[in-house]
C-alpha cells in the first residue's frame, strides 16, 4: 500500500535498478515502488522524463529533500550517494575510506556496468543481429579483465572496502550476478576462476535486504 511522504522509486529489476531497491531495503527508508517497463517504452513518456531526463532507470523522488522540498534524482550512482547521506549509512564519514568507496563506486559506474552491459547485449540479446565475432570477443576480454580487477581487490576481504559492506558493493554485485542469471555466461567468462569474486557475490546475495529486492519492480 502506498506510503505518504515515502521515497518514490521508479525502476525495473535490471542490475542498475536492483542497486537502488537493495539500498532502500538496506537503509530501511519507506518507499513506494513503481515499475518502469523499459521493454514497452515507459521510460520515454513525458511524465517519466520529468523525473529522469535521460529516459533511463532507476530514478527516485524524495518528497523531503535536503531543503524540505521535493527532489528528483536520476543516475543510480548519484542515488546511492544521496541515500547514503540521507540515512548516514553505507558510506563512511572517514575521508580516506569515503574516497576509496567512491572510487570503487565510479569504477562500477564507468567500467563494470557499461562493459558487462555491452557484453550481454552482443553475447545474448543481439547475437543474431551481428554475426561478426569482434564485439563478443572485445567485450568478453574486457569483462574478464574487470573481473580480475575485482578479484584482486577482494583478495583477503569480505567486501570491496575494508571488509565493510558499502554502496560500492551494492553498485557492483548485481552486475556480477547478471553475468550468470541474465546472460548465462558463467562458463564463457570462466567465473569459477575468480574465487574471491565468487565468495563475495555469495556473501552479498545472502543478505536479508538483498533477498527482499527480488520482488521489487
Amino acid at each position: 500500500m502506498p506510503t505518504k511522504q515515502a521515497i518514490e522509486l521508479y525502476s525495473l529489476a535490471t542490475p542498475n535498478g536492483q542497486k537502488v531497491s537493495v539500498m532502500l531495503e538496506e537503509i530501511q527508508i519507506p518507499y513506494n515502488a513503481h515499475t518502469i517497463n523499459i521493454l514497452e517504452g515507459d521510460q520515454f513518456t513525458d511524465e517519466y522524463k520529468k523525473i529522469s531526463p535521460n529516459s533511463k532507470i532507476p530514478a527516485i523522488i524524495d518528497p523531503n529533500g535536503p531543503d524540505g522540498k521535493e527532489l528528483s534524482i536520476m543516475e543510480s550512482g548519484a542515488i546511492l550517494i544521496y541515500l547514503s547521506e540521507k540515512s548516514g549509512k553505507l558510506l563512511s564519514n572517514d575521508p580516506r575510506v569515503r574516497n576509496e568507496t567512491l572510487q570503487w563506486l565510479f569504477f562500477q559506474v564507468g567500467h563494470v556496468g557499461p562493459m558487462f552491459g555491452q557484453f550481454g547485449h552482443f553475447y545474448k540479446y543481439w547475437k543474431a543481429a551481428c554475426d561478426h565475432p569482434y564485439p563478443v570477443e572485445r567485450y568478453t576480454k574486457e569483462a574478464k579483465r574487470l573481473l580480475w580487477v575485482l578479484d584482486t581487490q577482494l583478495a583477503g576481504n569480505n567486501y570491496l572496502i575494508n571488509n565493510t559492506y558499502s554502496i560500492a558493493d551494492i553498485a557492483t554485485f548485481p552486475w556480477v550476478d547478471a553475468l550468470t542469471t541474465f546472460y548465462g555466461a558463467r562458463e564463457t567468462l570462466g567465473l569459477d576462476w575468480y574465487k574471491n569474486v565468487d565468495k563475495w557475490l555469495k556473501t552479498c546475495l545472502k543478505r536479508p535486504a538483498v533477498q527482499r529486492w527480488m520482488n521489487v519492480c
